[in-house]
C-alpha cells in the first residue's frame, strides 16, 4: 500500500473555490478501482492550508489515478493553479 500526506496552502480568498474543487474530485477519487481511501481535511487554525490524506493499493493505482481525466481537470488545471505552495509526504506500508 501506498499513501500520501499532501498539504496544500492557498490565499484565504480561495478557500471556497478549493473546498468545492476538493468535494469533487474526493467523490471521483474514491470511485477508482485502486484507491483504498482519498480524504481531504482543513486545518485547524490554518484557514488556508488543505491537507489531503490519500491511499492506494499498489504504484499501478497511482499512476492509474494520475493518469485521469478528473486529476487533470480538478488537480492540476484546478489545485495547481491556485495553490500558494505544495508538500507531499510518500508513505510505503510495512504490514
Amino acid at each position: 500500500m501506498i499513501s500520501f500526506i499532501v498539504r496544500i496552502r492557498f490565499t484565504p480568498d480561495d478557500r471556497q473555490d478549493m473546498k468545492n474543487v476538493l468535494r469533487e474530485l474526493t467523490r471521483v477519487s474514491r470511485e477508482e478501482p485502486g484507491c483504498v481511501s482519498y480524504v481531504p481535511h482543513w486545518i485547524e487554525g490554518e484557514e488556508s492550508t488543505v491537507l489531503i490524506y490519500e491511499q492506494y493499493r499498489d504504484e499501478a493505482a497511482v499512476e492509474h489515478h494520475r493518469s485521469t481525466t478528473h486529476f487533470a481537470q480538478h488537480a492540476i488545471s484546478g489545485l495547481y493553479q491556485r495553490m500558494l505552495d505544495r508538500q507531499v509526504e510518500t508513505l510505503h506500508a510495512i504490514a
